[in-house]
């Protein structure tokens, strides 16, 4: 298993190792180029994702499991196959209240998660 590479054409997901993000989330940084970059993101039930904010577009799926999310101090609960648009610079955070995937397109790709 090794890191995901820029511009990398195949990725096979049992290829990629996940990361710690933060507790009770794992990261998985699949394919990507200057652009754009496609993760996915493992939640246990109660984990948190941290009001944040920068300077990228992000779309977010819901795969599976069922999350609180706040974008821009709006509150919804999301479920699989619901999709979020958090713009750049636009503060936004969850609570897994199920176990359950976020797949994140992100335009332009985050530096910071290579």
């Amino acid at each position: 298993m090794k890191k995901t590479e820029k511009h990398q054409r195949w990725v096979y997901h049992q290829d990629v190792p996940p990361v710690q993000a933060d507790q009770g989330v794992r990261r998985q940084v699949l394919a990507y180029n200057d652009q754009l970059m496609c993760v996915e993101n493992q939640f246990e039930t109660g984990a948190v994702g941290k009001l944040h904010s920068h300077p990228h577009t992000q779309i977010t799926y819901v795969v599976s499991g069922r999350f609180r999310f706040t974008i821009d101090g709006v509150t919804h609960e999301v479920t699989a196959g619901d999709t979020l648009l958090k713009e750049n610079g636009v503060e936004h955070g969850c609570v897994c209240l199920e176990a359950g995937v976020l797949l994140d397109i992100f335009n332009p790709m985050r530096e910071d998660f290579v």
